[in-house]
């Protein structure tokens, strides 16, 4: 698994040495500040391989990452069995579940995933293109899982029992290690005085 970090190319060194700094800079002039400020979002990728459990591993990566609030951005790849939680399913019918043992492209995976656990509903197609979707128990690459995860700072991902559905349903809290929190926001800050520094150096 590999944590994406920006690192500027070559063309945006480029765009920093020309720049000339305004009152009030556009956001053609800090195209990477802007992003990082405003999305405010670490992406992590991760590549699963052949045999590799799906929704485990999820899991896993946020736990081992300490990761308290993540979405899934993306994921293409193909499966060889999984299990799914159908839509009927509800406190008085919990086990409205149903595994297939076959192969399938991956067409959508969406959910949200924290230390506390994970909500993920998967879309499927088969050999013929047909297609099948549901609240995702397990499932199995076949090829490859190729998964992008957006982090979320400042908030925690909770489960928590919800006595009208019967099931632990998505608590959306503030996280109180503020270390963490601060941490996109400093690069931003960093990021900003480098292209000021670089935008005075040009003058």
């Amino acid at each position: 698994a590999v944590r994406v970090v920006f690192k500027p190319n070559n063309a945006t060194n480029q765009h920093f040495r020309h720049l000339r700094l305004r009152s009030q800079p556009s956001a053609s002039y800090f195209p990477f500040v802007r992003l990082d400020l405003q999305a405010m979002a670490a992406m992590h990728a991760l590549r699963l391989h052949p045999g590799d459990e799906l929704f485990g591993a999820l899991k896993k990566y946020c736990t081992d990452n300490n990761i308290k609030a993540a979405y899934i951005a993306t994921c293409v790849g193909s499966l060889q069995a999984c299990t799914l939680r159908l839509a009927n399913a509800d406190r008085d019918r919990p086990n409205e579940i149903r595994t297939y043992n076959q192969r399938f492209e991956i067409v959508s995976v969406v959910g949200t995933i924290s230390t506390a656990g994970a909500h993920v509903h998967l879309g499927l197609a088969d050999a013929s293109g047909v297609g099948v979707g549901g609240h995702l128990i397990s499932a199995t690459v076949f090829t490859t899982a190729e998964i992008v995860l957006g982090e979320v700072p400042g908030l925690a991902f909770e489960r928590r029992f919800d006595d009208a559905t019967g099931f632990k349903e998505l608590s959306v809290e503030r996280r109180r290690d503020v270390a963490e929190v601060l941490r996109p926001a400093v690069a931003g800050v960093v990021l900003v005085a480098i292209g000021i520094a670089l935008g005075r150096r040009t003058r």
